[in-house]
């Protein structure tokens, strides 16, 4: 490509605007009745890497993923664990392969990540800002 007078400078920039502004509002979530009211990036991050399995309270975390390969759970690893798709695969692979644990339960959507939570107290699953409702508390957004 030829790149007189900085057009490729500014396709660039406004290509990469244009994917930013594609990318939803991926918010962590928890039933609306459940004890936890919020939490860190870190402690999020922990509970979907299966690196901790409890609230900070002490009450069972039960991690709901979104379906391999969405944008959103694409999104979220991103966002808050700053992983692509193909570092979450191998960190599953190595937990797996040692036999340190499963990863959790992956759903197709965010209305059915949405309803899983709302169902369990103990649940914790992350979905888009236009797909939260009163049956669900966020507990962390970027």
């Amino acid at each position: 490509m030829n790149c007189l007078h900085g057009r490729c400078v500014l396709f660039g920039l406004a290509l990469s605007l244009a994917v930013g502004s594609a990318r939803a509002d991926v918010l962590a979530v928890v039933s609306s009745t459940s004890t936890v009211t919020t939490l860190s990036k870190a402690q999020v991050t922990d509970i979907f890497l299966g690196k901790v399995s409890h609230f900070p309270d002490g009450t069972q975390a039960i991690p709901i993923d979104q379906a391999d390969g969405s944008p959103i759970r694409d999104e979220f690893y991103a966002t808050y664990a700053g992983k692509s798709p193909a570092q979450v695969k191998s960190h599953w692979a190595r937990v797996i392969f040692t036999g340190r644990g499963q990863p959790p339960k992956a759903v197709p959507s965010n209305v059915e990540v949405r309803q899983l939570i709302a169902a369990n107290p103990q649940a914790i699953g992350y979905i888009e800002r236009s797909a939260v409702d009163s049956t669900v508390r966020i507990v962390l957004e970027p």
